[in-house]
């Protein structure tokens, strides 16, 4: 009989590991992506220009971790636009209602490597967190049938009430850490975001997990260069026994 699977070795070192949740835990990222280019569009058409919002490149490099203002800002402006806050917000809201009809026709899975990983830990004993800019990670957690795998949520509506500012700013993942008990030099990071990852260097944690979806020509290397100290493209190959996991402690 095969051994049961466990982490491989620089996951395993970890007392406590953080999952951010759209593109992580949950295939959300892409129902995010086609909301943002829904209410980008047309903004960008009426600015005169030609070139459309690119929901893999141009989500992952300005918007993806970030808040619905700080990522529409950081995107509009990347086109050299200098939006108004009206402006802002009007897009803002448009890709909230967007997302949440796409999500309620839709619904929502959660990745089925993610889900092995966190069965695997949790029966080692390791608790884990999940957060999101999002307000909507509760119900992302709750649809996917994952909720129960978490001992704390870190989500928009959270970080809201504790006016914690957003990716790349830290504040997200030390508080997922605090509620699990576990300094951050003690625990793992778990992103697909360059502004997630970058979150996780800069809060001390003792590993940041880079989780590339994409698999684009960039996409690995802007997330080493961002703060992930190894990048994998789904989360089962960080589960030891696993003949695609072989050389993952070895990064």
């Amino acid at each position: 009989m095969a051994p049961a699977p466990s982490p491989v070795p620089r996951l395993r070192t970890a007392r406590a590991v953080v999952f951010d949740t759209d593109g992580v835990i949950t295939d959300s990222a892409r129902v995010h992506a086609a909301a943002w280019k829904e209410a980008f569009d047309p903004c960008l058409a009426e600015a005169g220009q030609r070139r459309p919002f690119d929901p893999v490149e141009d989500y992952r490099r300005y918007v993806d971790g970030k808040s619905r203002l700080d990522g529409a800002a950081a995107f509009l402006t990347s086109r050299g636009l200098r939006p108004a806050d009206e402006t802002v917000q009007a897009v803002a809201a448009a890709k909230e209602r967007l997302f949440v009809r796409r999500l309620r026709e839709h619904g929502i899975e959660a990745w089925p490597g993610t889900v092995r990983l966190l069965r695997v830990l949790r029966a080692e004993g390791v608790p884990c967190a999940a957060v999101s800019a999002s307000r909507h990670a509760p119900e992302l957690l709750d649809r996917s049938g994952v909720r129960e795998l978490f001992q704390a949520v870190v989500d928009g509506n959270e970080a809201a009430r504790l006016r914690l500012p957003g990716k790349p700013a830290p504040a997200l993942f030390l508080e997922a850490a605090r509620r699990l008990g576990v300094p951050a030099g003690e625990a793992a990071v778990v992103e697909d975001a360059l502004a997630g990852v970058e979150a996780g260097r800069r809060g001390g944690f003792g590993l940041v997990v880079g989780v590339d979806r994409t698999a684009g020509p960039t996409s690995a290397a802007d997330l080493r260069e961002h703060g992930a100290d190894l990048v994998v493209g789904d989360l089962a190959e960080l589960l030891a026994g696993q003949d695609i996991a072989q050389d993952i402690g070895e990064d």
